[in-house]
């Protein structure tokens, strides 16, 4: 679908021409499972008791949605699944071009080397990785380079931008988008809710991407590429990101404080003063969350990608989200 010719083109044209191709390889493969079963029924003179039928079910692609879900669902929920799964794919798949796991320019794996060492930012000039691997993920627009943000960029990058709206609309409307949305809000609350779940169901609890994250409250998010981690990251992370993001957060409490004294009516005022609470609890979430940060930034934190994910994610204290789901427990090997 991301595909050098795509420019001027549309996702959802994309999107088309790839089932149309998906359908030709599930026949193909199909036909060929087919003939197989003829000549063994044949060798073994099984035809009255055996069918060389071979069920869509059976073609065990991730491209076939009959396959790759179970339960009999509906044709339309089938093919609403396998449409959100694309939308949700082409996105890790970004994240991953922002990481420099990816590149536009050239295929397959880029950089998956340890502590950020041997990387070249040169291989990266369609779509520029990220300067730390640090992408932000917050529920609001808070950095210019967070993930969300650079959804468009990517899209932009790949198909153009005569198309960038429409590739947006359908990206998002792919996602579930609400209608009170628009799609770069509802781009960025997959991004925020819902990418790292998927994420780990992918690697299977042994992510790539690894989620810091200040608390329920949902003040900070970031995801750090595994590869690109250096001893300096966490030091990096809080003067480029947390820190910085503390006093953003205290400067909108203070304006919409203001706001709300001079609001005119008693609704308007109230609608405020709940936005104030929420960003209230998140700055005292952050401010504690950037203590801890300081603590095991001063430690300078190596990895040892031998020892894997599960004990290297163990590292960082509740620094990081779902800690308990990776690092497991006994008989979590």
């Amino acid at each position: 679908m991301t595909s050098s010719g795509a420019i001027g083109q549309t996702i959802e044209l994309n999107y088309k021409s790839w089932l149309t191709e998906n359908a030709r390889c599930i026949n193909e493969i199909q036909n060929l499972e087919k003939r197989n079963n003829e000549l063994f029924i044949g060798a073994y003179g099984l035809a009255s008791e055996l069918s060389s039928a071979v069920p869509s079910q059976q073609i065990t692609l991730t491209s076939n949605p009959d396959y790759r879900y179970s339960g009999n669902p509906s044709d339309e929920d089938k093919w609403e699944r396998f449409r959100f799964d694309t939308a949700a794919e082409l996105i890790s798949y970004a994240i991953g071009c922002m990481m420099g796991r990816y590149s536009l320019d050239e295929p397959g794996l880029i950089y998956a080397h340890a502590m950020n060492v041997g990387f070249e930012p040169k291989r990266y000039a369609t779509f520029p990785a990220d300067t730390d691997g640090i992408v932000p993920i917050t529920d609001e627009l808070w950095f210019a380079d967070d993930a969300p943000s650079r959804i468009r960029d990517f899209l932009r990058a790949v198909w153009g931008s005569d198309t960038l709206e429409e590739n947006m609309a359908w990206l998002a409307e792919s996602l579930g988008a609400k209608a009170s949305e628009t799609p770069d809000e509802t781009i960025r609350r997959y991004i925020a809710d819902k990418f790292f779940k998927d994420h780990l169901q992918t690697y299977k609890k042994r992510p790539i991407y690894w989620l810091f994250s200040s608390g329920k409250q949902g003040a900070f998010q970031a995801l750090v590429y595994l590869h690109r981690y250096s001893e300096g990251t966490l030091a990096r992370l809080r003067a480029e990101y947390v820190v910085p993001l503390t006093g953003k957060i205290q400067n909108r409490i203070e304006m919409l404080q203001k706001d709300a004294n001079a609001a005119s009516s008693t609704a308007a005022r109230n609608k405020l003063n709940k936005e104030v609470e929420k960003l209230k609890k998140k700055h005292v979430e952050l401010l504690a969350y950037d203590e801890q940060l300081r603590h095991y930034a001063d430690l300078r934190i190596t990895l040892d990608l031998d020892d894997g994910v599960k004990v290297n994610y163990g590292k960082f204290g509740d620094l990081l989200a779902d800690v308990k789901a990776i690092t497991g427990g006994a008989g979590d090997d």
